[in-house]
């Protein structure tokens, strides 16, 4: 984990001085799990599309603001969150909620079980309450600690545990529930 950090701090410098090879390094190590919490903030593949590319927008223009104050995956995921929200207040995409119940309709004797169990676990996770999706995005996608988590959040760390653990709960019961075929 340090060491990926130290790669992303030297790519975040070199990206700052103007190294767009270092930049574009930047996006494919972390483009995945922007788009996975657009994703899963929205709902909707555009939605999330759009917020991806608002993220890395705001990401290059802020880079040499950025002064390697936190963890540049701390600072991406805080950028991520904040488009988000902001896409949703401002009213250009709304986030798609979704019945736990609805899972069980999702059939898993799919050939493509592994893309099916994508998708699960993407409808799953629209099943959680937006905090708990959160702070589970925040340490299981972007890597966060709690600690850390917890400031981006604006909550205690021990509330971001609870939450991440809340999540899992509910991804394994709503996730086991579905894989039985809804029993």
């Amino acid at each position: 984990m340090a060491e990926h950090a130290r790669d992303d701090a030297d790519l975040v410098t070199r990206a700052a001085a103007g190294d767009m090879g270092a930049f574009e390094a930047l996006v494919r190590a972390h483009a995945d799990a922007v788009h996975a919490h657009a994703y899963r903030f929205f709902g909707d593949a555009q939605a999330a599309q759009d917020a991806t590319q608002e993220v890395w927008v705001k990401v290059y223009r802020s880079l040499e603001g950025f002064g390697s104050r936190a963890a540049f995956s701390t600072w991406l995921f805080r950028v991520t969150r904040n488009v988000c929200l902001d896409m949703l207040r401002s009213g250009r995409r709304a986030a798609t909620p979704i019945d736990p119940v609805q899972l069980h309709g999702i059939a898993n004797d799919d050939t493509a079980s592994e893309a099916v169990g994508a998708v699960d676990l993407e409808t799953a996770m629209r099943a959680l309450s937006p905090e708990d999706r959160e702070a589970f995005n925040a340490v299981a996608l972007f890597g966060l600690p709690y600690a850390e988590a917890g400031t981006v959040l604006g909550v205690p760390a021990g509330t971001v545990k609870s939450r991440v653990f809340r999540a899992r709960r509910a991804l394994t019961t709503l996730l086991s529930l579905d894989a039985k075929g809804g029993a």
